[in-house]
């Protein structure tokens, strides 16, 4: 059987203001690259009318898609999940289900039957880490694992012989505790008089004023940098200028960020939260630390900065590990998964 290459993508597509690329929007644009018929929703800001576009668009375009892909987080994003998959399943398509977010198996808990239902109903369930599939195992078992896709030609690895510069690179939330890398630099200020830190990201909640007043309170205004949120295409050149990366996070699942310092050959040290160790391996390809702990981020610091050859090995191996992750290597797995659900399906509109 010939099946049509067509999919409809339901996610955050809200790059155009002024947020980072989602891995859905990087789909989107590889999918037609290589002749897919994609469409896709939602770029609307607001939240109200993303939901009311997520039905709208799985419903009148019901004739230009064989097949939906679905992401789905939690809290009141997975309502939104399950009446988009109810959507596209009255309009007759199979959908598979993309599964993000560190806080996925909490919610799980609390809502096992809604989640195993909707888990069932899909043709396929992918997950971007082993820590998703494994904490969701009990309610689907069949989880395949499809790492989040990178363009490592983005990336360019650069062993580092002067370790000066701490990076930070998340949105200012709550749960990335974003102090906790000013309270690392606090500890390390005196011992490391030319150590700094830059912070990149936007506020999400009111932490940056919070974050900025403790920089005030350590007097530690001349060795930390703010530069906001920037561009997702200037990433690389941040990531670039920075020697250690601290990823200070209370909970977490496969962050790009993290993964797009490995690429850059930026040793991480990294709270071991989450999909976090599933990501790194303690000592072979970063280092990890129990969270909201200073003074355990700040003693792995200090033996990054007194061990090149220790630091200089970790951002090898993590620099070889996310090579797996190229989008070169992920799409192709894609789309076999894509084909494969059409075809078990037997979907074959043929409007292409």
């Amino acid at each position: 059987m010939t099946v049509s290459k067509s999919v409809l993508l339901i996610g955050n597509f809200l790059s155009g203001g002024n947020v980072s690329r989602q891995v859905c929007e990087e789909m989107e644009l590889r999918l037609k690259a290589r002749g897919w018929h994609v469409v896709s929703a939602s770029s609307k800001q607001n939240r109200m009318w993303r939901l009311i576009d997520f039905a709208w668009t799985a419903w009148s375009k019901r004739d230009q898609y064989e097949l939906a892909v679905v992401d789905v987080f939690s809290g009141s994003a997975f309502f939104w999940a399950e009446m988009a998959c109810a959507v596209v399943s009255a309009a007759g398509s199979p959908f598979i289900l993309t599964l993000h977010g560190g806080n996925l198996p909490q919610f799980a808990e609390r809502y096992p039957r809604r989640v195993r239902a909707l888990l069932e109903r899909a043709a396929a369930v992918t997950a971007p880490s082993h820590y998703l599939k494994g904490e969701l195992a009990s309610l689907r078992q069949d989880i395949l694992v499809l790492p989040n896709g990178l363009d490592l030609s983005k990336f360019a690895y650069r062993p580092r012989t002067d370790y000066r510069r701490l990076v930070w690179l998340r949105a200012f939330e709550k749960t990335y505790n974003a102090g906790l890398a000013i309270d690392v630099l606090a500890v390390l200020a005196k011992e490391f008089p030319d150590l700094c830190l830059t912070m990149v990201g936007p506020d999400k909640d009111g932490t940056l004023e919070e974050v900025q007043a403790r920089v005030a309170h350590f007097g530690l205004h001349d060795r930390v940098e703010f530069p906001g949120r920037v561009p997702k295409a200037d990433v690389p050149q941040w990531l670039d200028r920075g020697d250690i990366f601290l990823n200070t996070t209370n909970v977490d699942n496969m962050p790009v960020s993290v993964i797009e310092a490995m690429a850059s050959g930026v040793p991480v040290v990294s709270t071991a939260v989450g999909g976090v160790p599933y990501l790194i391996e303690h000592e072979k390809d970063g280092v990890l630390v129990p969270p909201a702990d200073a003074r355990a981020m700040a003693d792995a610091v200090r033996r990054l900065l007194n061990d090149p050859d220790l630091t200089c090995g970790l951002a090898r191996a993590a620099r070889l590990k996310v090579e797996l992750w190229d989008w070169n290597e992920i799409l192709p797995q894609w789309e076999e998964l894509l084909l494969g659900v059409l075809d078990r399906q037997g979907v074959d509109r043929g409007f292409i």
